[in-house]
């Protein structure tokens, strides 16, 4: 018998801040590989995520939220969503399921995806929080302002229709060979997860500027004879005040951030963690290029 076709390709996933891009790659991949948080612009670089099935490699790379540049940080963000667009085979355009098109779906659309040359699926996320009856309303809107190849709903949070997107997805891929081994699912580098792990549990135990004003590096990062891990993190910050917050009255809330994260990256790595944080000032590391270069953002 003839062997069946085999699919291979890159699909972007991209979109405005906030949208369900990382909930949708980890629920895509069945693993917690991107940060989630209810804040908006939470994902800063591209992330690579790889789903393998025995007819497919799907390569997804999930992107930071398409937004209105304030700091330079933000503009290197849109700069990486937007370079994607040129590299990928389909493009996945995520919105929110609403009663209309917003004015930054539209403007991304009319920017950025009325120029490309490959497939762009459009996908209508958190399905579960609408009616059915208004979904079809905005399924014609979307259609009079742009041809896409296909217009899927789901439900990223409850997995609803993934499955069939997936499927679709698959669809649109190029005949090709596996790029990575089976037994990889992202090309993070471990310390990279370890990172963003540590600053996830940080956006999510603070408000107002904070997870805007905070970036995370890792020192140090060293497997031991016995086979556990130590990790010393540098945590960043833009004011004194909030090294204040982060740290916490008598270094309460430091070290609440250090336990979620520890458990978060045993979970990560299989095995036991010492996680060591400090915190630093580096005032508006945000608009410094050298800062940015060193912490991976450039």
């Amino acid at each position: 018998m003839k062997n069946k076709l085999f699919r291979s390709g890159f699909i972007s996933i991209i979109g405005r801040p906030n949208v369900g891009k990382s909930t949708l790659l980890n629920k895509i991949l069945k693993e917690k590989l991107a940060i989630i948080s209810n804040k908006p612009q939470t994902t800063r670089n591209r992330i690579l995520g790889i789903r393998n099935t025995e007819q497919s490699q799907m390569i997804f790379i999930d992107t930071p939220g398409i937004h209105k540049p304030k700091y330079r940080l933000n503009e290197i963000m849109v700069k990486t969503a937007v370079d994607t667009l040129k590299e990928v085979d389909v493009v996945a355009f995520l919105v929110e399921a609403g009663d209309s098109v917003g004015v930054g779906d539209r403007y991304i659309i009319d920017t950025f995806l009325n120029n490309v040359r490959v497939p762009v699926v459009l996908i209508i996320n958190k399905i579960d929080l609408v009616k059915k009856e208004n979904l079809l309303p905005l399924i014609g809107e979307y259609n009079r302002i742009r041809k896409f190849a296909e217009i899927i709903p789901v439900s990223a949070l409850k997995g609803d229709n993934v499955e069939h997107l997936l499927n679709v997805l698959e669809g649109y891929l190029p005949e090709g060979p596996k790029y990575y081994p089976d037994d990889i699912y992202t090309d993070q580098p471990e310390r990279s997860i370890a990172a963003e792990i540590v600053r996830e549990k940080i956006i999510n135990r603070t408000k107002e500027e904070i997870p805007y004003s905070v970036a995370v590096a890792i020192e140090e990062f060293k497997e031991r004879e016995n086979g556990n891990i130590y990790i010393s993190a540098l945590i960043y910050v833009e004011r004194d005040s909030q090294k204040g917050i982060i740290i916490g009255r008598a270094g309460r809330m430091l070290k609440d951030i250090g336990t979620e994260a520890r458990e978060g990256i045993e979970r990560l790595l299989g095995a036991k963690v010492f996680l060591e944080l400090s915190v630093k000032v580096k005032k508006d590391w945000r608009s410094d290029n050298r800062v940015l270069k060193e912490l991976g953002y450039e």
